[in-house]
């Protein structure tokens, strides 16, 4: 039985002091809710405030919306998997679609950045999904393929059992569209069946798959009520504590 997770990815907003107020109102609102994984994914700047905030709750988790692949370096900017580790991260974005737009971030670097994350215990959400033109030209699965296939090359199956997949339709994020059910559902059972392929059918019996996409209150429910849904990897709707709550609770706890 795969326990579903519901991640908030805030992208580039929040302060350190709006990251507090979120937090303890969802606290207030949420409780010691335990049958599904919460994740919150701030900015670096208010990850340590975040974690402050939770205080001793155990029922979430703090991530991080990207890193870099080496363990230190000249690399101005950037942030090395046991920095994370030191701040108390244990959840780490890879490969998010807005980092391939914006940053030029690749196929290659996704992988080298999920083998750093294994590497230092860091469950990695690896983000994958088609663009609107490629969906409309027949290509959603010929780009799912290449993504996964490059994503899990030279990942050892002993080792990927943290694993998430978060199957994020570029056409609908941050645009108000949403992949229909049957869509997500269809798009999430060939993931599977490529993670088979790579790691074997046991561990991608297990692997937990999210879909991200304009996730709501109200398209929750029907997507994570899917059999290949896993939870889901929210945006814009997890910027709001009560709209974030209500994804969890109506949604897919």
């Amino acid at each position: 039985m795969r326990k579903k997770i519901i991640a908030a990815n805030w992208k580039m907003n929040m302060t350190q002091a709006e990251s507090a107020e979120f937090v303890h109102s969802l606290l207030l609102d949420i409780g010691d809710i335990r049958e599904v994984d919460v994740v919150i994914i701030p900015p670096f700047t208010a990850i340590a405030k975040v974690t402050e905030a939770l205080g001793k709750a155990q029922n979430i988790k703090v991530g991080a919306q990207n890193m870099h692949w080496e363990k230190f370096g000249a690399y101005t900017g950037a942030i090395s998997p046991q920095m994370l580790v030191d701040a108390g991260v244990q959840d780490v974005i890879v490969g998010h679609s807005e980092r391939r737009q914006y940053f030029n971030e690749t196929d290659e670097s996704v992988n080298l950045k999920l083998k750093a994350a294994l590497a230092h215990s860091l469950i990695p959400i690896v983000c994958v999904g088609e663009h609107r033109e490629e969906r409309e030209s027949g290509q959603t699965n010929e780009v799912l393929k290449l993504q996964v296939e490059i994503a899990l090359e030279g990942i050892d199956a002993a080792a990927a059992a943290p694993l998430v997949i978060a199957y994020e339709p570029v056409w609908a994020i941050g645009t108000g569209l949403t992949a229909t059910p049957e869509m997500a559902a269809e798009a999430h059972k060939f993931i599977r069946a490529e993670i088979a392929k790579a790691l074997g059918a046991e561990l991608a019996a297990s692997t937990r798959i999210l879909y991200g996409g304009s996730v709501k209150p109200d398209n929750a429910a029907a997507l994570c009520a899917l059999e290949d849904i896993d939870g889901a990897l929210v945006g814009g709707a997890s910027l709001d504590p009560k709209s974030f709550h209500d994804i969890i609770r109506n949604g897919c706890a």
